[in-house]
């Protein structure tokens, strides 16, 4: 039987993760997190699709290539969660559950960081966690496409 896909997007800076406000992201790094994400998707048995991009078109033409693809979406959206409209529609495109995960308690930190547009398309968020949260996500992603199975 076919695993499950869940797509995990990153916008944004995550390149820089380990390098850029360590103070507020930590020390691990994407490939770090792409482990934590490998890790929990074989203990969940489910496949994966890790990707990351600074770019806004593509990050949203990666969610378009979702629909029908996809069992789910983990996305970190970065800054364009809160910017973003482009994302929120593609998101709401997809037809498929999306989870949205942000390494920082996004709530703690600056007030236009406090508002974002993909939480109106996700069933859930988790930040604040670490990359921990993408572990979270992907366990919660993996009981939402066995609820939906």
């Amino acid at each position: 039987m076919k695993r499950p896909l869940i797509v995990v997007l990153n916008g944004p800076n995550l390149n820089m993760l380990g390098l850029r406000q360590p103070d507020i992201y930590g020390h691990a790094t994407l490939d770090d997190v792409e482990q934590v994400c490998i890790q929990a998707a074989e203990r969940l048995d489910v496949a994966i699709d890790f990707r990351q991009t600074n770019g806004e078109g593509e990050l949203v033409s990666w969610v378009q290539e979702c629909r029908g693809r996809a069992s789910g979406v983990v996305i970190n959206p970065a800054a364009y969660g809160h910017t973003s409209i482009a994302l929120l529609d593609a998101l709401h495109a997809i037809e498929c559950p999306v989870i949205e995960v942000h390494i920082s308690n996004i709530h703690r930190r600056e007030a236009f960081r406090h508002h974002s547009y993909v939480s109106q398309a996700a069933c859930g968020v988790i930040c604040g966690l670490g990359v921990r949260g993408y572990a979270h996500a992907l366990q919660a992603m993996a009981d939402i496409i066995e609820d939906e199975g």
